[in-house]
């Protein structure tokens, strides 16, 4: 009995480290993993190389700079590596409902102004404000999470609290992130 309630906790602990990302996102990572160990990381092993070619390495500031920069290719592959195994792929064309989660495309009115405005809620790197693309863990996608069409809520944004209401929930693809693969996002 005992097993199967740390099993079960166990469970859960690794269910709440997962990565959650659209098939776009999914897609722009692996090809930013594959850059940086296929283009990367063997341009920074010929840095190194020529720059231990120049003599004294206490003294080297090529080889001190080709050093660093191979630590923050290695970190990020670190990081990418880690975020795709952990990696929850959802495609929010398969998704439905009125309630506002994770890949919903979300259209707020401003209760002061009227405005309107849309977001999709995306995973943290895949995030972009000028395509109107938050991330989950963003002030204003944590405000609207749970809540349905014509409900009101209070979001934290650069200008300060504002009311907004919920007037649309959306289930449309993510087109795929822009640039090369070698933007830290």
């Amino acid at each position: 009995m005992i097993w199967t309630i740390t099993a079960f906790i166990a469970t859960e602990a690794t269910m709440a480290d997962r990565y959650p990302m659209t098939p776009a996102g999914h897609a722009w990572m692996r090809r930013a993993l594959k850059k940086l160990k296929e283009v990367d990381r063997p341009a920074n092993a010929r840095a190194i190389e020529v720059a231990r070619g120049h003599g004294d390495l206490s003294e080297n500031a090529d080889y001190s700079a080709a050093k660093e920069e191979q630590g923050m290719i290695e970190a990020r592959i670190r990081d990418y590596d880690a975020r795709l195994s952990l990696a929850e792929v959802i495609d929010p064309t398969t998704l439905s409902g009125d309630r506002v989660q994770f890949g919903a495309t979300v259209t707020i009115e401003d209760g002061a102004n009227g405005e309107r405005l849309t977001y999709t809620i995306v995973g943290e790197h895949e995030a972009d404000i000028k395509k109107r693309r938050i991330s989950l863990s963003a002030p204003v996608a944590r405000a609207l999470l749970g809540k349905r069409v014509g409900d009101e809520v209070e979001v934290q944004t650069p200008k300060g609290k504002r009311e907004v209401e919920v007037a649309a929930v959306e289930w449309l693809p993510v087109p795929a992130l822009d640039g090369d693969a070698d933007v830290g996002r």
